[in-house]
């Protein structure tokens, strides 16, 4: 202390804590010269001694003026020291640096001015307290006062000139403070980081791009921000790394691939877009790096499929459909069963691209890795039952396509129509809105026979009756009526004289009793007339129901389309086919009068000629029913499987046992019948106990009767006339 009062005047030290600026910048000048004479000589004892005054008695004054003095002070010293400056630098830089904090700007403005200063003389040498001057520059980037913020900029200027020459710079050391800052929201802070990210990154022997994990989240997190031109200057420094990773040999695709999974999902477009696009390059750059977060990755493209702006759609697509050409093995580290617990959860996206894709995914891991895939079978199956009920049928039809590659094997292929047969039971809406539409496409991918035959094997055996005839007449409309179940029609057509088409008419039967009219359809499409017109005989006995007539109405009208055309063409021939006419007139007998579909057959059968264009002679009754005529047929003609054997003889020239196929009709009917009344008698009970909770009110007979009063007409039925 008293080396430094007996180097510095008494004056001097006056006026460098003065409160006009003038003085403390003449004092100022008289300790740099002091300084300069100490360093000629080599005093450097003394000049310790003068840095100390300055720091303890003014830099850490209580005084506002003293502190602004101080600064100024040790700036000066500096200057006076210029070669030798950097062996006091331990002593001068820190108290600098602390009142970049101090509470009152004038004092952070000095110290600005001071640090310049400083810097400008010993340029590289206070490398040492780059991380401390980056610090305080970056808090006085977002000051509040106007004049600070300005020469917080003139400094970080020379900081940034001085690092960009200076050999000493070590970026290890600089990241950890990188990462930490890029947290900060300050819009000014924010553009303070971007502006030292470009200029380290533009220095050709610093390695940025090698750190570029440890500041890329902060740099994507700066692209939603409210200031426009941080946007761009994120951006822009984006793109220049996105370069350089391109052309880079060696880059670290895993660690930014995270990052970029999650900024994917951003709820701002521009970042979503941006993530998305270097996401697209790493999937085409990446290589055997990425192979571990194709999940991930592709956790974060599905979504976008479907993303409301067109851009991130294109993109989103394209990098999907490159993923999905890799070649990958789950040797190399690809897991099946995450991308395949990917796909299974996008199946519940609300969005019809998105599940589209998702099944796309689940039939290319199904083509390319089956046996992993069937591991993870009952981790998805469910999922892809319930996704049957999509509203979308771009979906369901993708859904059955997947269903169809798992069941190629017989096990797989008993499970899923099991369980398909469940969701129908289960779920009515299912069966009614897209049963039709699933039948069909299986019949299609897994061979229509192999699906009716299993079917028919399953519903023989189902326990709710009810369900078993609606699931039945559905796939006995599927099977009239569907091109895709033309080859298993013709087949059916052949099953008396073909042994294949026996077999199928057989599978087919046990199940199709539960129906009625489907057992008729199924007679009639493999022309077993005889037998048919033994089913109708039978159930004429029966009380004929409304529903029963409702579906013979559909049935009539089906005998009316191309798919029956060749029995139509039969009737041409009546002597060969009295068993058609029999049951077609049967038919004719149980429809009321006044329904359409009994005008539609009756005009179909009045136009069965009279003579036989195969040579046979037809004589009409004298009373003119059609159904009353007579057939002549002669010994030698050719009797047709329908023609004037009996059943019993049909039978054994087919080999259809029909009289035991029958008796298997008439029981599955008792069945159902029996059913029918159990369930009424449980309805009746349930009615007749509410009856009984009520409280019964009197009835009070009229006093005089009404004589005036005209008496309501009797309701009339179809077909009744008022008397």
């Amino acid at each position: 202390m008293a080396d430094a009062l007996s180097a510095i005047p008494a004056s001097v030290l006056r006026n460098l804590a003065d409160k006009l600026y003038e003085k403390r910048k003449n004092a100022a000048l008289e300790v740099e010269g002091v300084v300069k004479q100490l360093t000629a000589v080599g005093d450097h004892d003394k000049i310790t001694a003068v840095i100390n005054l300055l720091t303890n008695e003014f830099t850490y004054s209580s005084q506002a003026n003293h502190r602004k003095g101080g600064l100024i002070g040790l700036a000066a010293a500096t200057v006076g020291l210029t070669s030798e400056a950097s062996q006091h630098l331990e002593q001068i830089v820190p108290p600098v640096i602390n009142s970049f904090s101090d509470q009152d700007s004038r004092v952070r403005y000095y110290a600005c001015e001071a640090l310049y200063n400083i810097a400008k003389v010993v340029r590289g040498d206070f490398i040492v307290f780059f991380n401390q001057i980056f610090d305080a520059l970056c808090k006085l980037s977002a000051d509040s006062d106007a004049n600070v913020q300005s020469a917080a900029h003139l400094l970080d200027r020379l900081v940034k000139d001085i690092v960009t020459e200076s050999d000493q710079f070590s970026i290890e050391e600089f990241i950890p403070l990188l990462r930490e800052r890029m947290n900060i929201l300050n819009p000014y802070v924010r553009q303070f980081l971007v502006g030292w990210i470009t200029v380290l990154d533009s220095v050709p022997d610093i390695d940025m791009l090698g750190f570029l994990p440890d500041f890329l989240d902060g740099l994507f997190n700066m692209l939603s921000d409210s200031s426009h031109e941080i946007r761009q200057q994120a951006d822009s420094a984006l793109s220049e790394f996105l370069q350089e990773i391109k052309n880079s040999p060696s880059v670290d695709y895993g660690r930014m691939a995270e990052i970029l999974v999650q900024r994917a999902a951003s709820p701002d477009e521009f970042t979503r877009l941006t993530a998305l696009t270097w996401i697209n390059e790493f999937v085409k750059l990446g290589g055997d790096q990425l192979v571990p977060y194709y999940a991930d990755i592709l956790g974060a493209i599905l979504p976008c499929i479907a993303d409301k702006e067109e851009k991130i759609r294109v993109v989103a697509c394209e990098t999907n459909e490159e993923l999905r050409s890799m070649e990958a093995d789950p040797a190399e580290g690809f897991d099946v069963g995450a991308i395949l617990s990917i796909a299974r959860s996008q199946l519940s996206s609300e969005w019809e691209a998105t599940r589209i894709e998702a099944l796309h995914w689940m039939s290319a891991l199904l083509n390319r890795h089956r046996d992993e895939v069937l591991n993870f079978l009952n981790d998805v199956f469910d999922t892809l039952l319930k996704a049957l009920s999509d509203p979308s049928d771009k979906v369901v039809l993708l859904v059955l396509e997947v269903h169809a590659g798992i069941a190629k094997d017989s096990m797989h292929f008993r499970h899923l129509v099991v369980f398909l047969v469940h969701n129908f039971r289960i779920d009515n809406s299912l069966l009614e809105k897209r049963g039709a539409l699933i039948i069909r496409r299986l019949c299609v991918l897994l061979d229509a026979e192999r699906v009716y035959r299993e079917l028919s094997t399953i519903l023989e055996g189902e326990s709710d009756l009810e369900f078993a005839s609606i699931m039945v007449q559905a796939l006995n409309l599927i099977l009239l009526t569907s091109s895709e179940l033309s080859d298993l029609r013709d087949l059916l057509r052949k099953s008396l004289v073909n042994a294949a088409g026996k077999d199928l008419f057989l599978a087919l039967y046990a199940s199709w009793c539960h129906s009625p009219m489907a057992i008729i359809s199924l007679c009639l499409l493999s022309q077993a007339y005889q037998h048919v017109s033994s089913v109708i005989q039978f159930l004429a006995e029966r009380d004929v129901s409304v529903k029963f007539l409702v579906q013979l109405d559909k049935l009539v009208n089906l005998l009316e389309t191309p798919i029956f055309a060749y029995l139509r063409l039969q009737l041409l021939e009546p002597g060969r086919h009295v068993w058609l006419l029999k049951a077609l007139y049967s038919l004719l007998m149980l429809l009321p009068q006044q329904s359409a579909a009994f005008k539609v057959l009756r005009t179909r059968l009045k136009t069965v000629p009279s003579y036989s264009f195969s040579g046979e002679k037809i004589n009409r009754s004298s009373s003119g029913n059609p159904y009353s005529q007579k057939y002549y047929i002669t010994s030698e003609d050719h009797v047709s499987e329908d023609g004037d054997l009996n059943e019993d003889a049909q039978s054994m020239h087919s080999g259809m046992n029909f009289p035991s196929r029958l008796q298997q009709f008439k029981q599955m009917q008792d069945q159902h019948r029996m059913h029918a009344k159990s369930q009424a008698k449980a309805r009746h009970n349930s009615m007749s106990s509410k009856d009984v909770q009520r409280t019964e009110e009197p009835i009070q007979p009229s006093t005089a009767p009404e004589i005036n009063r005209p008496s309501r007409p009797a309701r009339r039925g179809p077909g009744q006339r008022q008397l």
